[in-house]
């Protein structure tokens, strides 16, 4: 976990006392500089933010639920619209397979992404805009997911919707603000005193408890740490034993302890357990080398947003009217343009000096076209900025009035946010296309299709939509299993389809049927 701690006036601009982006020990981002403001106002708090590294990761989840192996994290995942995607599909020359990567179809679209994925990776693709253009389901959200996946984990990667700058508690720009802050990571190196192996002991010290009772009390807990020069036993305070239970510690993990913090990390199963079990989903680490007791450098990454925030949220006093201050706060607040001035010329510092390195990530705005001119001169104004990601839009709209107002213009953008754009058009899908997509679906979702059944969702997928023969799955899969079938047949999917309808079939209801409906 990261941790950013701050200590500052609670003026005007909210002073940079010292903030803190590391692991759970932390690595220290002083900002020394602060805000003039009244005197009267001066206050001083501490803030901690807690933000996972690795929170990027959860993007990709299944909707199983894996048995939890003994010493393992309990990980749940759910089946979702893109689980699908891994990719972009491109071969090393960048051309588009017909089907790759869990994306089929849409060669041209998926070749003009390879490209702005490399000038994303070579990082000059900063402040320059992607807009997709298609019809409703023709796979511009799945190529953004895929640009997603092909990126990694560790490039900053944030998703809105058009319609989410009206529903905040705070200014419209406020918002893309931040989205476009918690595009921006900074990578932070960092190197620490800490003990790292595998674990061969791993034993709580009981005692009775001094305050009566029949339950016992943990004095002390006992970790024997290998590795291939030797081995350490470690003796540690009670309250350590809380975070070995919390990170699913068991003897044949590798971790590292940080020595300052006393911080526990699990690195994962030592690979000498690698045929414990036939069947696992454990990850395997080697044996680590060298002394238990090193000093390793360490690298965490945070968004430039966790750091305004950790100075923005300055935390009150333990009294009673500080507690009912924060009660009645708002329960979002911005963060002032001085604030976010403080914290770039503190990150600007400690990249000249080597320490810190700022990532360019992935803004991806969905419905861009619910934007209004307002939003649309401040993402022209953000795009300019030095400190800007990469924005990919999309939009299934044609030529359309801008939000709010009667200016008729190319898929609801003004045309000077356009001659920014490069633009990126998705065509309708083939039948064939289709019906390779729909195998796909089902082959995640674990739904058997007989051979019947598989070209009629992919015609019903063609007269009405892509994405509702998709959802037709799992009822078709519930209707089966109810009539003691192991496979989707085609009766099973007419039957689905008598009773839920499409929203073509609803439509044609409403014309005939209107007047048994409250207009």
């Amino acid at each position: 976990r990261n941790e950013m701690e701050t200590e500052g006036g609670a003026g005007d601009g909210a002073g940079i006392g010292g903030a803190q982006a590391a692991s759970t020990a932390s690595a220290q981002l002083g900002a020394g500089a602060s805000a003039n403001a009244d005197a009267d106002a001066d206050a001083s708090a501490d803030a901690n933010v807690d933000a996972d590294a690795n929170a990027g990761a959860s993007a990709g989840a299944s909707a199983k639920v894996d048995p939890v192996m003994p010493g393992d994290l309990p990980t749940s995942a759910r089946i979702m619209a893109h689980s699908h995607v891994k990719g972009l599909g491109l071969t090393a020359s960048g051309v588009a397979a017909v089907s790759g990567a869990g994306l089929v179809g849409q060669q041209a679209a998926r070749e003009a992404a390879g490209i702005a994925l490399e000038l994303i990776r070579c990082k000059k693709m900063s402040g320059r805009a992607i807009l997709m253009v298609g019809a409703p389901g023709s796979g511009k959200t799945a190529i953004a997911h895929g640009i997603a996946m092909e990126l990694g984990t560790r490039i900053p990667f944030c998703v809105i919707s058009g319609a989410e700058v009206y529903s905040a508690e705070i200014k419209k720009a406020e918002v893309l603000m931040e989205a476009f802050r918690r595009a921006i990571g900074l990578r932070v190196k960092e190197t620490k005193e800490v003990y790292e192996g595998e674990v061969t002991e791993l034993s709580p010290e009981e005692a009775v408890n001094p305050l009566g009772g029949l339950g016992k009390s943990i004095q002390s807990v006992v970790v024997t740490l290998k590795t291939t020069k030797g081995s350490k036993q470690l003796k540690m305070e009670p309250s350590m034993y809380e975070l070995f239970v919390r990170e699913r510690v068991a003897v044949g993990d590798v971790i590292y302890i940080e020595a300052n913090s006393g911080a526990v990390k699990r690195v994962g199963r030592s690979d000498s357990y690698a045929t414990e079990f036939d069947l696992e989903a454990e990850e395997y680490v080697p044996l680590p080398k060298g002394d238990v007791h090193k000093k390793k450098e360490i690298v965490q990454d945070v968004s430039l947003h966790d750091l305004d925030a950790a100075n923005a949220q300055p935390q009150g006093g333990k009294d009673i009217m500080s507690i009912v201050n924060q009660i009645t706060r708002p329960r979002k607040t911005e963060i002032t343009d001085k604030l976010r001035a403080e914290v770039n010329k503190v990150v600007a510092r400690y990249v000249e000096q080597g320490i810190a390195e700022l990532v360019p990530g992935v803004l991806c705005i969905d419905e861009v076209h619910m934007l209004d001119l307002d939003c649309f001169a401040y993402l022209n104004r953000a795009l300019e900025s030095n400190l800007a990601p990469i924005v990919i839009m999309a939009t299934n709209r044609g030529m359309c009035d801008i939000y709010g107002t009667d200016v008729r213009s190319p898929h609801g953008i003004p045309v000077d946010l356009l001659d920014r754009c490069l633009i990126v058009r998705t065509q309708p899908y083939t039948l064939e296309e289709i019906t390779q997509i729909v195998a796909i679906r089902a082959d995640v979702e674990n739904v058997v299709l007989s051979d019947d059944a598989l070209p009629l969702l992919a015609e019903t997928a063609a007269k009405t939509s892509l994405r509702y023969a998709i959802q037709l799955l799992t009822p078709c899969h519930i209707l089966a299993a109810s009539t003691g079938q192991s496979k989707v047949t085609a009766a099973t999917v007419q039957q689905a389809t008598a009773l839920f309808f499409d929203a073509k079939a609803s439509a044609r209801v409403l014309l005939e049927k209107g007047s048994d409906f409250i207009s």
